[in-house]
């Protein structure tokens, strides 16, 4: 407030300064240079008086610090944050498979030359993001419907290993992109996330018009291939997170929880063609029961065992809860945990 108050008193003497100098030559008409230098310093009057009333009008405009900020109301930033989050997947989708890009660089620039490069996961979530982005209008059904018509027939004829997906393809050729070197087939963890993605979107369009449900029909076969059960490594207890066409079992993954991958045993147990048994989840996810760990952490209270961590990051609360409504699974050995 002192700066602008400050400028405005400094501006107003330079305007006196000069404004009297026009109003002096105007009355001293013999000590001008003649009636062209009286209008000059008449026009030069007019142009201070204007000045003058633009700075008073931009210092009436000066908020102070204090004044508090014009607020949205929650659906107002609610539609704000979804149309901005449609906007990153419909527009900055890789232009072939339609799919989420890995990575997107605003210059233009790829180092790597990975601008084609797609995510298993990260498209899931982008598939839901486009399902509400078509639901509140943002593009019409029928674009919403060609742009998951594009979708499904990439993953209809991308690479697949037991009908689960890689970590990345090539969205270009459908052909997959190592994570790393062993990590070349299929990825259950990010297969669970795309497959959430996708039977949101079924069932969007299940009682739709006949396009949509034969997308619907189309997404419920990608759906029944996917065989959970190769991926308990021989029939064991628990769900494994990687195996490869070149290397099998050789990244060695056992998936036990808490961490992001929930969905991908609540998926597996409901596979309506290669469901797992409920101790794949009793002994693999939960452990016996050894998952239930109560604990605080800076004095919050949690009750699971996160792996390798006391409390783990926010994503591991995230991914799962997408197209999972933890409520109604409170009886898959969860009857302690609160608030999760």
């Amino acid at each position: 407030f002192f700066f602008f108050f400050s400028l405005l008193i400094v501006c107003l003497l330079l305007f006196f300064f000069f404004f009297f100098q026009a109003e002096d030559g105007i009355r001293d008409f013999c000590l001008s240079r003649g009636l062209g230098d009286v209008y000059k310093r008449q026009g030069m009057k007019t142009q201070y008086s204007l000045l003058l009333l633009l700075l008073l009008l931009g210092f009436t405009q000066c908020k102070s610090p204090a004044a508090k900020p014009d607020r949205i109301s929650d659906e107002a930033l609610m539609d704000t944050l979804q149309r901005r989050t449609f906007n990153y997947f419909w527009e900055g989708a890789e232009p072939n498979s339609g799919l989420a890009c890995e990575r997107i660089h605003i210059d233009g620039i790829y180092p790597e030359d990975d601008q084609n490069v797609v995510t298993t996961g990260g498209s899931g979530f982008g598939i839901m993001a486009v399902l509400a982005g078509i639901d509140r209008g943002y593009v019409t059904r029928e674009e919403g419907l060609a742009r998951m018509e594009r979708i499904v027939s990439f993953l209809e004829t991308a690479d697949r290993f037991h009908s689960a997906y890689p970590h990345w393809w090539f969205g270009d050729t459908g052909r997959v992109k190592p994570f790393g070197q062993k990590d070349n087939g299929g990825d259950l963890v990010e297969t669970a996330f795309l497959m959430q993605g996708l039977l949101a979107v079924h069932q969007y369009y299940i009682n739709g018009s006949p396009a949509e449900q034969a997308l619907a029909g189309r997404i419920d076969t990608l759906w029944r291939e996917v065989d959970w059960n190769f991926y308990r490594r021989n029939d064991q207890n628990v769900l494994y997170w990687h195996w490869s066409p070149e290397y099998g079992w050789e990244m060695n993954f056992p998936v036990h929880g808490y961490n992001e991958c929930l969905i991908m045993y609540i998926l597996a147990a409901a596979s309506p063609t290669h469901s797992i048994p409920a101790a794949v989840y009793h002994e693999g996810w939960a452990e016996k029961g050894a998952i239930v760990d109560p604990h605080k952490v800076e004095d919050i209270e949690l009750h699971l065992r996160y792996q390798g961590c006391e409390a783990g990051p926010l994503f591991w609360a995230h991914y799962s809860f997408l197209g999972l409504d933890l409520i109604s699974y409170t009886h898959l050995t969860l009857p302690t945990i609160r608030g999760v």
